[in-house]
């Protein structure tokens, strides 16, 4: 018969065993590099407070975290210099269609599109019609969303002049252009903080199909690391929620990085984003879900008005299985 004091010692060295494993526990390092500077977006959010609040740590991960700063994220995510970063949906598919990219969007933060259209408030531009006569300004080239706009109202584009600004808002305030392009999370407040308000049009209220920022990373990856992608899911989704539930919080967060901003314009962007993130899908199946009919609807938008440059198989641009084991009925198992 086993005594008490053979039994106890037998529990502590258990226990030893068992906390000696999990400190041994192999940690995983690797590096995201956010698709842009410092600030608050959803994607760049989930990794500040992943990191933050330990997250990273309870899922045997060391992240180094960096910004682009000219776009060179995916060139070091496919050279595997870096193992994550973000990027627009709709630039994911475009990477694969221009240059056959291995790249794969491992979670959907974004449900609607990043990109609106404003006009200032006084200018008395109300509705798609009022459109025509005046001046559209666009970054880089015409955005195919905007396009199915006009068309879905039946407002013809030949009557607006459409000119391409780059991307300093205060065109529209000096009266350059009537109508711009921009992202909705930044752009609008930057513009309000000029004293004007304005007026803003979503592509996704008039049926466009829109998608917005995502989780990539490259197909090799992602198959020869299939826990890590799902661990690096699991911090930065739980962060994601911890930001929902906590703005402000989150916010102290991203002024660490992005000391030189401002609480209320962080607060703006990062209130506009987690709205963008939440639909029914997500209030069903979690944060960052995605079904193949909304990549299936983007794709097929995006070749209708010739935005891609050659056809191939949309279903090579995500991966929806990682994001969708990390969930039980909606809730993220943690950890």
């Amino acid at each position: 018969m086993v005594s008490r004091l053979s039994l106890m010692a037998l529990i502590i060295a258990v226990s030893i065993i068992v906390g000696c494993a999990e400190n041994n526990k192999t940690v995983d390092e690797i590096v995201f590099m956010a698709g842009y500077k410092p600030q608050a977006n959803l994607p760049f959010v989930g990794v500040y407070v992943a990191d933050n609040n330990g997250y990273f740590e309870q899922q045997s991960l060391n992240v180094d975290i960096k910004h682009a700063s000219s776009g060179e994220h995916v060139k070091l995510l496919l050279s595997g210099d870096i193992q994550f970063s973000t990027s627009d949906a709709g630039s994911v598919l475009k990477q694969i269609s221009n240059s056959e990219a291995p790249l794969t969007a491992v979670a959907l933060l974004g449900q609607r599109g990043q990109q609106g259209y404003i006009a200032l408030e006084d200018s008395k531009i109300d509705s798609l019609t009022d459109w025509e006569g005046k001046t559209f300004g666009y970054k880089i080239s015409i955005p195919s969303d905007y396009m199915a706009m006009m068309e879905s109202e039946g407002v013809l584009r030949e009557n607006i002049k459409e000119v391409s600004v780059g991307f300093d808002p205060r065109i529209l305030t000096e009266g350059k252009v009537d109508i711009l392009a921009v992202y909705k999370s930044n752009e609008p407040d930057t513009i309000r903080s000029l004293g004007y308000e304005v007026t803003l049009w979503d592509p996704y209220d008039y049926g466009v199909p829109t998608l917005g920022l995502t989780y990539i990373t490259t197909n090799d990856y992602a198959n020869e690391n299939p826990d890590v992608v799902r661990r690096f899911l699991k911090a930065t989704l739980q962060g994601i929620q911890f930001a929902r539930d906590n703005p402000d919080a989150a916010i102290e967060i991203v002024l660490q990085y992005a000391p030189e901003t401002t609480v209320e314009h962080q607060g703006f962007m990062l209130k506009t984003e987690i709205t963008d993130a939440i639909s029914e899908l997500t209030d069903t199946n979690g944060l960052g879900t995605m079904t193949d009919s909304q990549w299936k609807s983007l794709y097929d938008h995006l070749m209708e008005y010739n935005a891609l440059e050659n056809e191939f198989d949309y279903k090579n641009a995500f991966r929806s299985e990682f994001v969708d084991e990390i969930y039980e009925s909606g809730d993220l198992v943690w950890p």
